[in-house]
């Protein structure tokens, strides 16, 4: 929490001038903030390594797991059946390390042994990188050098390899060489991408021999089967679409009404905020492919409209999350220009990324997903805005259509030039209808307690993971 604040607190951006007078009480409230949170959140870090399996809640209902008795709310893990098993985990940087972690996580809960190595490691101490690292060993995940012969060993040892994005295939060349046959088998491969520049030959050469191919979105597995088909003349392994959950550690914060009520006053008042305006806000890498230039004149011309129709709305605000001029910086520059150019600098706020987003789901009303082109493969955020009661607006692409259900827990627009005006549209509908809003987001929150929590993952995960460990039996490994 204190990382999320001091990224927070060097945000790019307009900061309110009251904001800068006042740097001093805003550090004693930070100091307190994370105090608190630290405390709200203890049970749930320090008891993540248990000697016992983590029990997982049953309840695929609208109740609240408080509402059960315990011998309903809770039953083993669906992952038990890992238990004493070895697992290779391999990350590429710098492409989605949170699933990664959860699973390894999920695993270590049931006594799995864990191995994790990063491929592309910066050269240079990386925060990201250091800070993932040094919560996996306090969790008893054990961390190689990509390279050493330690991961070569363990890759002959495991049980099961996965391997996460769709670039991670590339680590079987440079390091295993000769021997990838060996542990095709028992790889499985995470896909995430729905990108074109990802189907090289040279990145998924491996896929069809590999044990099983688990992806985000039947839309995105569906895509992989056609491209691969077509464009690398290539046929897909056995494929299975895993739609995925919020963590526990998020929800306990997005069912927690006074954690979630401090948490917005801190994030509100650190951006000259009052507590009555609306806030819509995308929470993504800054790229054009994630649409925040799209959102931004949409964001203006719902301005526009609520002028010419002179209706009565809270001040309105845009949130951009996930802001680093270093990697982009023409776009964002871009993107800070048009802010500048429309004289809209007091309601426009830029945030860094940060790997901590429930302070900001606290703080605002509205997500807006506004990815391009294919859109997201599942995007996840998309179900952590729900979890904190938030309307969606997103575009009708790629996961976010198998997430938000249209009218009913949020609004979709169409990508490209073409949603400008719609997503301008549905920002103003739901600025001006309280409960509209409010109703959405209390359904999104519904549909994610049936769908989208951890132990719906984890029962979809361990349902591919006993499919592959059966197909890699009849394969003997040398």
């Amino acid at each position: 929490m204190a990382k999320l604040l001091q990224q927070h607190s060097n945000a790019a951006g307009w900061a309110p001038p009251s904001v800068q007078k006042r740097w001093l009480l805003t550090l004693l409230i930070m100091l307190s903030i994370s105090t608190l949170i630290a405390l709200l959140m203890k049970s749930a870090f320090d008891s993540c390594d248990p000697p016992h399996p983590r029990n997982f809640h049953v309840d695929a209902s609208n109740k609240q797991d408080k509402d059960f008795p315990k011998s309903i709310r809770t039953a083993p893990s669906p992952l038990s059946f890992m238990k004493s098993k070895l697992v290779l985990l391999c990350f590429i940087f710098p492409g989605g390390p949170l699933l990664l972690m959860e699973l390894a996580f999920l695993l270590r809960s049931v006594g799995t042994e864990v191995f994790w190595i990063t491929m592309q490691k910066p050269t240079e101490t990386d925060e990201v990188v250091y800070s993932l690292e040094q919560k996996m060993s306090v969790r008893g995940v054990q961390v190689l050098s990509a390279k050493g012969q330690e991961a070569i060993d363990t890759a002959f040892k495991a049980d099961l390899i996965v391997l996460n994005t769709a670039v991670a295939g590339k680590w079987l060349d440079v390091v295993l060489k000769e021997n990838v046959p060996r542990v095709l088998p028992k790889v499985l491969w995470w896909i995430h991408e729905m990108r074109g520049h990802y189907f090289k030959l040279d990145y998924v050469k491996h896929l069809p021999l590999v044990g099983g191919a688990m992806i985000d979105s039947h839309v995105t597995a569906e895509y992989w089967k056609n491209r691969t088909q077509e464009r690398l003349r290539i046929k897909m392994p056995e494929t299975y679409v895993v739609h995925l959950g919020n963590s526990k550690e998020l929800m306990d914060v997005a069912e927690d009404s006074v954690a979630k009520r401090v948490l917005r006053e801190h994030i509100r008042e650190s951006l000259g905020v009052r507590d009555e305006d609306i806030l819509f806000a995308i929470i993504n890498s800054v790229s054009r492919g994630k649409g925040q230039d799209l959102f931004l004149r949409s964001f203006y011309e719902s301005l526009q409209l609520i002028q010419v129709q002179k209706l009565k709305v809270p001040s309105m605000h845009a949130v951009i999350v996930g802001s680093d001029m270093s990697a982009q910086t023409k776009f964002e520059t871009e993107l800070r220009n048009y802010v500048m150019q429309k004289n809209i600098q007091d309601r426009v706020h830029f945030i860094n990324k940060t790997l901590t987003v429930a302070p900001y789901l606290a703080a605002i009303d509205v997500l807006v997903q506004n990815s391009q082109a294919r859109g997201e493969c599942f995007g996840r955020i998309t179900i952590e805005a729900m979890a904190f009661q938030l309307p969606v607006l997103g575009t009708a692409a790629g996961g976010t259509t198998e997430i938000v259900v249209n009218g009913t827990t949020g609004l979709l627009h169409s990508v490209g030039k073409e949603g400008v005006t719609p997503l301008a549209k549905n920002i103003v509908k739901l600025a001006t209808h309280v409960e509209r809003r409010l109703t959405m987001g209390k359904r999104g929150y519904e549909r994610v307690r049936e769908m989208f929590l951890e132990h719906h993952m984890a029962h979809r995960i361990a349902s591919v993971l006993k499919e592959v460990l059966r197909k890699s039996k009849s394969h003997p490994h040398s």
